[in-house]
């Protein structure tokens, strides 16, 4: 079986390991395209081919991944002027590994396939560390053909992989499971503002929370590392990314015709603290601004 050419767009925090994984253990030939040229040096230096343009990758690759800040870019990327729509060949096949809307991803998929090409949507949970280290979890919307083709590839970069259906499957997932993680870490920053006012030192609060059942990734991810010591640095997951997802988590409960009330507060908590400055701050800085919500 000829091994397939790949591309990748979007050479970010995540992009870039994500690339540098499937371009070291597949083997196979990568061209690559950021705005950024220090991104593109790097991979170019393992052995990624750099390309002048979105348009150029939709020309001569079989497999096209993509990771983006979220739904406005892809969808540029995808229907813009020289674009993967204008220039993608039949059979090509793309992998959109943002999280972007589900309605949007589903639109873009019924485009992509009135020209014969394929599309999965494969957006990517845990952090910056596990891209680098190959163990994200990545949760694919796709046809059976078409995730049994790229499963081979993502496994280069998560150790789970999980099919969740047909197109747009994928995203749901993803959105869910950022929206409970937003509304865990409200429920956080109230339990340890709350802690504090009454008495209770901090890190025993989260320490004796972690052997019961208050125990989760977000009590050790993001209020053990994140609040008690109040580190949020900018570069990580940042609120305005944050609220980018609470949105998609929103828009997708009018598409199904419920309310939701704990991603509301999450949202209007982000709200808050990128009002006082904190968008560009690892979102759990949310704390910061609890007192008078």
């Amino acid at each position: 079986m000829t091994t397939p050419t790949l591309g990748f767009a979007g050479l970010g925090v995540m992009g870039e390991p994500i690339c540098r994984n499937i371009l070291a253990k597949s083997g196979a030939k990568m061209h690559v395209f950021d705005l950024k040229p220090e991104p593109l040096a790097r991979l170019e230096a393992l052995g990624a081919v750099p390309v002048a343009s979105i348009g150029d990758l939709a020309a001569e690759v079989d497999i096209l991944f993509l990771s983006l800040p979220g739904g406005p870019q892809v969808e540029a990327v995808i229907r813009g002027p020289g674009g993967v729509l204008e220039r993608g060949r039949p059979g090509l096949l793309v992998v959109d590994s943002s999280t972007a809307p589900v309605g949007l991803t589903r639109e873009l998929a019924g485009a992509l396939a009135e020209r014969g090409i394929d599309f999965a949507d494969a957006p990517v949970a845990r952090t910056r560390q596990a891209a680098q280290d190959g163990t994200l979890s990545i949760m694919v919307g796709a046809s059976g053909a078409v995730f049994d083709r790229l499963r081979p590839l993502l496994a280069h970069a998560a150790t789970d992989i999980t099919h969740c259906g047909p197109v747009g499957c994928g995203q749901v997932v993803k959105i869910l499971n950022n929206m409970v993680l937003f509304e865990t870490v409200v429920a956080l920053s109230e339990a340890l503002t709350l802690g504090r006012a009454a008495g209770v030192d901090a890190d025993l609060l989260f320490d004796t929370l972690s052997k019961g059942s208050a125990d989760s990734f977000a009590l050790r991810n993001h209020g053990m590392k994140a609040m008690l010591p109040g580190d949020f640095p900018t570069g990580s997951f940042p609120t305005d990314y944050a609220l980018k997802d609470v949105s998609y988590a929103l828009d997708l409960a009018r598409l199904t015709g419920f309310r939701i009330p704990g991603a509301e507060l999450a949202r209007a908590r982000m709200e808050k603290a990128r009002e006082a400055g904190f968008g560009d701050n690892y979102f759990p800085a949310l704390i910061k601004v609890i007192d008078g919500a």
